[in-house]
């Protein structure tokens, strides 16, 4: 796809989607979404005080766990390009006091912040959705600090074969239905599926954060592959 025509779609999708979005994601993943983070979040270790960034943070529930671990010594940056999502997680903001968080509407593909900004930055469930993951990873790379982490939590590519194949009937038909049945859209979710199929396994992906010049990039699989952690150090 065109990178123009998949940011505009991509857009789209998320302007629409953002009222269900926390609800879909729960009933999409078997709430499993929100386990997976908590682990990567054990591995990420995230120190008090520490200055965070996490690009595509639509309605920012990992910005909010960034905010819960830096604690209100620390600030953390959620960035998204969906005003949509973000006013979602302006209100949990509110509600949750986190005065250490700050929404942001900018663009994943040139983050406006200057070179080594950040200890840490990370991107869930995000990176399928770009147009370009290569200048994506290469912009995480640049803004943050030598010895700080970039984490990618991502949908991913079973290779169990029975599984595999079970796996792209679910992204391919159950899901889009779920859509349909639970937030009128049908067509977005399909959307979903397009994005996952297309988006690298995890040695790719692992191979990718190398190119982009990432040290010592660990993957951790979850659910059979379903989904997949990748921390790479800078």
């Amino acid at each position: 796809m065109d990178p123009n025509t998949k940011s505009e779609k991509v857009h789209n999708v998320f302007e629409k989607i953002y009222k269900r979005y926390d609800r879909m994601n729960s009933i999409i993943s078997f709430q499993r979404h929100k386990a997976w983070r908590k682990s990567v979040m054990k591995q990420m270790n995230v120190e008090k005080g520490s200055h965070c960034l996490d690009v595509c943070c639509g309605t920012g529930d990992w910005t909010l766990a960034l905010a819960d671990a830096v604690g209100p010594e620390g600030n953390v940056v959620g960035l998204d390009f969906s005003q949509n999502m973000l006013s979602v997680g302006e209100e949990k903001k509110q509600e949750q006091s986190a005065n250490q968080v700050t929404f942001v509407h900018g663009d994943a593909m040139s983050l406006p912040y200057e070179d080594n900004s950040f200890d840490y930055v990370t991107i869930g469930f995000g990176l399928r959705n770009v147009p370009d993951y290569m200048q994506v990873l290469k912009e995480m790379y640049r803004v943050v600090k030598p010895g700080g982490q970039v984490v990618c939590l991502e949908t991913s590519q079973p290779t169990l074969p029975v599984f595999k194949q079970l796996y792209f009937f679910y992204f391919k038909h159950i899901m889009p239905l779920f859509g349909k049945l639970f937030a009128k859209s049908y067509e977005e979710y399909a959307w979903l599926h397009e994005s996952t199929k297309n988006f690298p396994g995890k040695n790719k992906l692992k191979s990718m954060f190398f190119e982009a010049g990432f040290d010592d990039v660990k993957v951790k699989s979850f659910a059979l592959g379903a989904a997949a952690m990748h921390l790479g150090k800078k």
